[in-house]
């Protein structure tokens, strides 16, 4: 069976969750070829161009890793490449995705310093320097941050990050997740100090799940000869001494290979920068609808907003889980549902990957109609006033 609904419904279905996106028709004829030998020389070709590649998209000049993983996988294999039991990490509770990351790095033995927020805005600066300052001893090995927090819709400012740990003068690794903005928004691996920068195929970089990675910092391989944590799977130097002529040191996932090199391609045609522009015009587009509906953006800090999603509260006595069950049974879209704390009061919009204007005046007008269909109080017009800051910021 190629595709799995429980009753016919007419027209494409709109996924519009956060991820895992649409992929484009390009990178799925592009996983449709046949699978090639991959101990052949054509693949050992490929690979090299590939990897060579594929660093553009976090403005590094250093090597990235491919797992054959979730996400998830990449937030392990930056831990335990870059850490020993017992290490202090410092980490922010930006969202559930944050705390399902400190959850990981408590079951691998590490110490967590946990920096709470009110999950409606991005990572506590101030907090993180005020921590390191207080680390004397630089017990603390390593920040974590989420850059964009896919549960709520707010974003970390990492290059303030990084200022904060200069101003502390604290040596600490700096491991990031952009498993959700990679390829979406303006990321600078190199720039702004990052030592493992943690992702995955299926959100910006418009691949099916199956595919992670991890960029890596001179600083944070130098750290990997001394790290005690038990790794196998996970370990980055069979990878890298592998990746050096193009292969993998295991089968590695060769169709999503060739996806993500097609994903590539587009990316670098398109123009990263143009590709980040126009995630953050779909953006405010998104946020002025919702707006206009008289609903609360979850991410009440402005400097913070995601140009992935947009997380919408509802008004106290509505359910977004019956909104969103209305919205598929009526008119065949997905919208992402509340996580952890936030279950059944926000609902999310995914407007990232492969999207443009029509897609998302389309998913607008979903919601706008499945929120008069489920009786949620709104002010009419919202697709509205998206289609005039679309159509006046072309």
């Amino acid at each position: 069976m190629a595709y799995f609904q429980s009753k016919p419904v007419s027209g494409r279905h709109f996924l519009q969750i956060p991820g895992p996106s649409n992929v484009p028709d390009r990178v799925l004829r592009a996983i449709d070829n046949p699978t090639m030998d991959h101990r052949g020389p054509d693949f050992g070709i490929f690979g090299k161009a590939l990897l060579e590649k594929l660093p553009h998209v976090f403005k590094t000049q250093g090597p990235v890793v491919i797992y054959p993983a979730s996400g998830t996988g990449a937030w392990e294999a930056a831990l335990t490449n870059t850490l020993s039991p017992g290490d202090r990490v410092l980490m922010c509770e930006t969202g559930w995705f944050a705390h399902l990351w400190h959850e990981i790095a408590s079951r691998l033995g590490l110490v967590t310093d946990y920096v709470k927020t009110d999950w409606r805005r991005g990572a506590d600066v101030e907090a993180i320097e005020a921590r390191l300052r207080e680390d004397k001893a630089h017990t603390i090995k390593a920040v974590a941050v989420v850059h964009n927090e896919t549960s709520t819709g707010a974003t970390s400012r990492i290059g303030e990050v990084r200022r904060a740990m200069d101003a502390a003068g604290h040596p600490a690794l700096l491991l990031v997740d952009t498993i959700s903005s990679l390829g979406s928004m303006d990321y600078r691996h190199d720039e702004w100090g990052v030592d493992v920068t943690i992702s995955g195929s299926q959100k910006g970089m418009m691949l099916p799940p199956g595919l992670s990675f991890n960029a890596v910092s001179a600083k944070a391989l130098k750290a990997s000869d001394t790290a005690k944590l038990p790794r196998s799977f996970w370990d980055w130097k069979p990878m890298l001494a592998s990746n050096a002529t193009g292969y993998f040191p295991y089968t590695p996932a060769t169709n999503l290979l060739y996806g993500l090199d097609t994903a590539l391609d587009m990316m670098l045609e398109e123009g990263l920068e143009n590709v980040f522009a126009r995630h953050d015009r779909h953006a405010e587009a998104a946020r002025r609808a919702v707006r206009h509906w008289g609903f609360e953006i979850q991410c009440a800090d402005p400097r913070h907003y995601s140009s992935v999603l947009t997380a919408v509260r509802l008004p106290e006595g509505h359910s977004a889980n019956a909104l969103r069950a209305t919205i598929l049974e009526r008119f065949n879209m997905s919208l992402g549902n509340g996580l952890g704390q936030l279950n059944d009061r926000v609902f999310r919009i995914g407007h990232l990957g492969d999207f443009g204007d029509l897609q998302l005046t389309g998913t607008l007008s979903g919601v706008e109609m499945g929120l008069r269909a489920a009786g949620v109080p709104h002010q009419s017009g919202g697709v509205q006033a998206a289609m005039d800051y679309l159509s006046g910021n072309a």
